[in-house]
C-alpha cells in the first residue's frame, strides 16, 4: 500500500531517516539525528500538492517499509525523485512498484515532462532499480546543485516504455 504521508506516518518516517544504514547513500551513516517536532514542521513542507508529495509505502507482511517522494521545478518542468526502504524491505519488488507509482504522480498530478534520480555511485542497487524502469545517464542540468550523478526519463519515453511493457503481458 503507498499512501499520502500524514502525521500518523512520521513514526516510522523517524525511524527510517535516523537508520544510519537507510541513510548512509545519502551521506548520513549515523542517520539524520531529526526530532519529532523537526519532522512534523517538514510534513507541512512535504506535501503541496500538486508540485510537491511524500508517500509512506506498507507491505501487509512487513508493514512500514519507508517512503518516496517527488518535487516539480515548475520553472523546468523536472520532478526530482526519492526513495528510501528499511532493509527488511529491500529486494522484494517494493522499490520498483513504490516508484513507479511516485514516476506516474509526478507526471500526472505534478506535470512534469522529465523526472531525475541523483544516486551515489557506490548504490549499486538503486543504480540497478533505475536502469531497469529505462532512466538514462545524462549531464546534469546546471540549475540542478552540483552532484556526481544524474539520471532521467521523460514523460514520452516513460509512457512508450510502459505502454510498450502492457502490450507484451
Amino acid at each position: 500500500m503507498i499512501k499520502e504521508t500524514s502525521k500518523e506516518d512520521l513514526v516510522n518516517v523517524l525511524s527510517l531517516w535516523n537508520n544510519g544504514e537507510v541513510m548512509s547513500f545519502v551521506g548520513y551513516p549515523n542517520g539524520l539525528s531529526i526530532t519529532s517536532s523537526e519532522l512534523g514542521e517538514w510534513l507541512n513542507w512535504a506535501i503541496a500538492k500538486p508540485g510537491r508529495c511524500h508517500y509512506s509505502i506498507y507491505h501487509n507482511e512487513i508493514g512500514y517499509c519507508g517512503e518516496t517522494f517527488y518535487h516539480v521545478d515548475d520553472i523546468y518542468k523536472t520532478a526530482a525523485l526519492d526513495i528510501k526502504l528499511i532493509p527488511e524491505a529491500q529486494g522484494k519488488g517494493i522499490a520498483e512498484y513504490a516508484l513507479r507509482f511516485a514516476i506516474d504522480q509526478a507526471f500526472q498530478q505534478g506535470k512534469a515532462n522529465r523526472v531525475y534520480v541523483d544516486p551515489h555511485q557506490d548504490n549499486l542497487k538503486a543504480w540497478n532499480l533505475y536502469r531497469k524502469l529505462g532512466f538514462i545517464k545524462k549531464t546534469r542540468p546546471e540549475y540542478l546543485e552540483k552532484w556526481d550523478t544524474h539520471l532521467e526519463i521523460s514523460r514520452e519515453d516513460w509512457e512508450n516504455k510502459n505502454l510498450i511493457g502492457d502490450e507484451l503481458q
